[in-house]
């Protein structure tokens, strides 16, 4: 389908995608200072104002899934849910994994998202093949394949790329309509920690 919407709440950035006739149109704050529910539907609005696109001509409705921020996920998840209820369309989840590793040419490598207290969701891709965890700072640093992410995180062989310019080479080379999205959680929330 030539026509979608997506969104990135997963971090202190928002980024909102609007796609009409194969043409993108982007809205990126590189620091909302967490405030996604505030934010996020005056952004589709004016999104979705400049492709001269309207919900109902999606044709499939997408949210960057965590890891990440815990709240911003579900802000993002929900307005999905809300758009695609309201339309009938399905929905096209992408983890904060797909967005990076859906733009990098190397073919062993790794993805890293802050965790906060110097600890990592991190995934591993090719020869360096590691289902999504959370790692110390320390067993970070001893993985031994270049690192990509989205933040400014102090690691060693690590490259930052651009979260927007991300997000519509990632949402168009994930093939999985669903009629179902969830967050992706690597581990436990905070409050959850507590509750032992």
């Amino acid at each position: 389908m030539n026509n979608f919407l997506a969104v990135d709440t997963s971090s202190r950035y928002l980024t909102v995608l609007a796609v009409k006739d194969g043409k993108p149109f982007l809205r990126h704050l590189p620091d909302c200072a967490m405030r996604h529910s505030v934010m996020l539907m005056d952004e589709i609005d004016k999104t979705l104002t400049q492709a001269g696109l309207t919900p109902a001509e999606c044709g499939f409705f997408c949210a960057v899934t965590g890891p990440g921020s815990f709240t911003g996920i579900r802000i993002g998840i929900s307005a999905m849910k809300g758009f695609a209820l309201g339309t009938g369309k399905k929905l096209k989840p992408v983890t904060s994994f797909d967005l990076i590793a859906y733009n990098v040419a190397d073919e062993n490598f790794y993805v890293c998202i802050d965790a906060a207290h110097e600890h990592y969701y991190v995934c591993g891709y090719g020869k360096n093949l590691l289902e999504p965890c959370y790692l110390s700072k320390e067993e970070v640093s001893a993985l031994d394949a270049p690192k990509y992410g989205f933040e400014d995180l102090p690691l060693e062989n690590y490259r930052k790329l651009d979260a927007g310019a991300c997000l519509y080479p990632a949402v168009c080379a994930c093939d999985n309509l669903s009629d179902e999205m969830s967050a992706q959680y690597v581990r436990k929330s905070q409050a959850e920690e507590n509750l032992k």
